[in-house]
């Protein structure tokens, strides 16, 4: 049957749902620490008195944390959801109050873009028109694996490809970013081709491999008891950080309470700078290499940065520590005095005239960093999403070795803030991928295209037997099908949407696309089979803790109400699909997904002394254990030779031997440059290209926003009045194009464009405007973009070294709309 789908949500059963909650609401107080640390079963006396029940569940979204939820239950409806209420004051064993986008999760649940039954791209229709036939989970199922099988007969599992996913990153059976249901189907059946890095992360993971030998956060943040100084660097927590699971809970309880010194280097005077900082130091995007290099200037010259810890712990940062076969002159205090192969001395006066920052300004910060040590320097994710991201991250790395700050307390590695953790050991988990080979994050869309071609310098990376990388890798087959669960990267969360929605349109190259999902995102109209997921309130799990300081938790979450229309668990669906296949024993072993769930938690026990019972967990909830701060690296501090690096040398390596030969040997795309050391580099639509570009002068960035988590809880009422989508410019750039604040406008360049009102406003530095990520992508007839959204502006480019995603590093011009 064809159909125009209907997702709306009636009236009447809207009322019911919205209403129930606003009847005999009696708030009461309570006691927040019933004895054992951490636990409380779900008091059923607050919110609605005559709820029938009470359970515990999480919201599940990538923001770093994993908020505890309480969802009271009346007639099968949620009608309340509840924060954590166990706990103590203490930090160690603090509550976990969830924002307002967890708090609003209800909006989520009963939203009119729930998917309703499984659908199929009508027959004659191309991926993105919108146009479906409504069919029965039998027909959805028989013909997805009977394409998926035709598919492995003709191209093997290397042609199969698990999608970016984290719309559901925390759970265990039923998780999208790891592990999970869907993947573990796959691997049953040969596997399928996967990805390092990611969206988040993909320029650091990278940057922390060739300099620490590996991803490995920085001390957590309770630890700042210990340092006299704090560095945010492009770093927000106070956004992208907002519930008690995470920063903007404790952070500024530490800070109120040790009264650190605290600087925040961005672009952007964000919410972080206003409720946390001290001082503000400004740059124009994609030049923190240059300011880091300005400040190393004033270290040297003034002796004040750590020769010792360089010359025992560290790789080229002199030419004594350079290693075998580096060319004279290619140390970075070479690069940093002139002595290099440019002949420029970073001066702070260069600097300056790269980054836009005031020379008094490089000389006062590089002074405080020299005389305040240790010094805690956490790197957020800003900077390296640019075009040169790795080498930003890299250099963030070597200017905190140059303060001699790693292994210490109050000091760190340079890198993301770390935090306690609660080992959780999945058996469900535990099988390995048959297929090695990897692809970045990011590049799929030439595994599409020509995937036969991609070869090592494009970012296929294959490991051997012995687990050792192979120089050179290749593709042997394209992409011929993605696997979507929880994901909305195809489309929304992707670069140059444009370009992506006509390679997914042509069905000849990926030939089948399979979504799950419980909202109708952008991606979702890009598939050829939708399946309607759900919501983490109609089934039960384990869910894995965020980053919570010193603390370690864990949560069971219980299922509240039976799934909503014709949704399944997606344990469901690929226990249907194994049958399909005649894998369905190998796949579920005889359990059921509460099975599974059971026992992981008595796998975990063992790692975790004092954790409860599943059963227990399962009426406490959520189980903390304070396990006090993490130091990072303290082992390689006390004893390098005894507790090398997973890097070459063992060491710090400021100078990669590995990215030189990269550097040497690879053929890079027009304007991709990648260096041994973590040098400035100029490259393509960053601040030196706007200079000349008469047609797109503006930089545009991006930023986390508080209305949402990328674009999950994006089509949310409450949040889209609260948060409005607005891009940033400032009166400078505002004024000549006669935009007032308030005004509709168009953001465009060569790739597309986006409606959106304008804040006018002196918080974003001059010359750049700032859009936030993860606004539902949604084009009028004329295709432009009526829902702000930056990707259709942001270009697919991949990064030259980690072929990460660049989506900071546009040109755009605004005009009133």
């Amino acid at each position: 049957m064809t159909v125009d789908v209907d997702r709306r949500v009636s009236r009447r059963s809207f009322m019911k749902w919205s209403g129930i909650a606003g009847g005999s609401a009696a708030l009461v107080a309570t006691a927040a620490h019933l004895g054992m640390p951490g636990s409380a079963p779900a008091d059923a006396a607050e919110g609605m008195v005559d709820a029938e029940k009470t359970v515990w569940s999480a919201c599940l979204v990538n923001c770093g944390a994993r908020c505890p939820l309480r969802f009271q239950v009346k007639d099968g409806t949620v009608v309340r959801v509840l924060p954590d209420n166990t706990g103590t004051g203490e930090i160690g064993n603090h509550r976990i109050p969830a924002c307002p986008r967890g708090r609003s999760i209800r909006q989520r649940i009963y939203s009119a873009d729930r998917i309703k039954k499984p659908l199929k791209r009508k027959p004659g229709t191309k991926r993105g028109d919108d146009q479906w036939e409504e069919i029965s989970w039998d027909q959805a199922l028989d013909e997805i694996a009977e394409k998926y099988q035709q598919l492995l007969d003709d191209y093997g599992p290397e042609s199969q490809f698990y999608a970016y996913a984290t719309g559901v990153i925390a759970a265990t059976v039923s998780g999208s970013y790891y592990g999970g249901a869907l993947q573990r189907l796959l691997k049953k059946k040969g596997g399928f081709l996967s990805y390092y890095g990611d969206y988040s992360t993909g320029g650091i993971t990278e940057a922390m491999r060739v300099t620490l030998g590996g991803y490995i956060d920085s001390n957590s943040t309770d630890d700042l008891v210990n340092s006299k100084l704090y560095v945010l660097w492009g770093h927000s927590p106070m956004e992208t950080k907002m519930s008690g699971g995470s920063e903007a809970f404790y952070a500024q309880r530490i800070l109120r309470e040790t009264n650190v010194r605290t600087i925040v280097v961005d672009p952007r005077h964000s919410d972080s700078v206003q409720l946390m900082a001290d001082e503000h130091i400004a740059l124009k995007p994609g030049t923190d290499a240059a300011l880091i290099a300005g400040i190393a200037h004033v270290l040297i010259t003034e002796n004040l940065h750590e020769q010792d810890f360089l010359d025992r712990y560290c790789v080229g940062f002199d030419e004594g520590t350079l290693p075998e076969g580096a060319p004279d002159g290619s140390s970075y205090r070479a690069y940093i005095m002139g002595d290099g192969p440019d002949g420029i001395e970073k001066s702070p006066q260069w600097a300056s005239r790269v980054t836009g920052t005031p020379t008094d300004t490089i000389i006062k910060f590089a002074r405080e960093l020299g005389n305040n040590k240790p010094s805690m320097i956490h790197q957020g994710w800003g900077a390296q999403r640019c075009a040169n991201g790795e080498n930003q991250a890299r250099a963030i790395i070597t200017l905190n070795a140059m303060l001699g700050n790693v292994g210490l307390p109050g000091g760190g590695t340079g890198t993301y803030p770390g935090s306690s953790a609660v080992t959780i050991n999945s058996t469900f988990d535990a099988d390995p991928n048959p297929v090695t080979k990897k692809i970045s994050h990011f590049t799929w869309p030439d595994a599409i295209d020509h995937g036969t071609d991609m070869k090592g310098e494009d970012g296929v990376r294959d490991w051997d037997e012995d687990g050792n990388p192979i120089w050179d890798p290749h593709l042997d087959v394209p992409i011929k099908a993605i696997w979507a669960y929880g994901s909305n990267t195809l489309i929304n969360q992707h670069a140059d949407i444009n370009y992506t929605k006509e390679l997914l349109r042509d069905d000849s190259k990926c030939e089948l696309i399979v979504l799950c999902d419980n909202q109708m995102t952008a991606s979702a109209k890009f598939a050829d089979y939708v399946l309607p997921g759900t919501s983490n309130a109609e089934e039960g799990d384990v869910v894995q803790q965020g980053l919570a300081a010193n603390m370690g938790y864990s949560i069971v979450a219980t299922k509240a109400i039976e799934p909503l229309y014709e949704s399944k668990t997606i344990y469901d669906i690929c226990t249907e699909l194994a049958k399909r296949l005649g894998i369905e024993e190998e796949f579920t072993e005889g359990k059921t997904q509460d099975d599974w769930a059971r026992e992981t938690i008595e796998a975990s026990r063992e790692a975790n002394p004092g954790m409860p019972s599943y059963d227990d967990l399962q009426e406490m909830g959520v189980w903390k254990v304070n396990n006090g701060s993490r130091v990072a690296l303290t082992e390689f501090r006390d004893d390098p030779e005894a507790n090398p690096l997973d890097t070459p040398s063992g060491k710090i390596e400021i100078y990669s031997a590995e990215v030189a030969r990269k550097a040497k040997e690879w053929n890079l795309p027009e304007g991709d440059v990648i260096t041994a050391l973590p040098e400035q580099i100029s490259t393509w639509e960053d601040s030196e290209a706007a200079k000349t570009n008469k047609d797109y002068p503006l930089q545009m960035i991006n930023y986390h926003f508080k209305g949402r988590t990328h674009s999950t809880y994006g089509n949310v009422p409450w949040l889209k009045q609260a948060h409005r989508q607005v891009i940033w410019i400032n009166p400078v750039d505002a004024e000549p194009r006669g935009i007032k604040n308030g005004d509709e406008v168009i953001v465009y360049n060569g790739r597309g464009q986006t409606k959106v009102e304008a804040k006018v406003t002196p918080r974003i530095f001059p010359g750049v405007t700032t859009l936030p990520e993860g606004a539902w992508y949604d084009p009028d007839e004329n295709g432009v973009d009526q829902g702000g959204g930056p990707n259709v502006l942001t270009k697919y480019h991949p990064t030259a070294l980690a072929k990460s995603n660049p989506q900071y590093t546009n040109l755009v011009e605004v005009k009133k709309a």
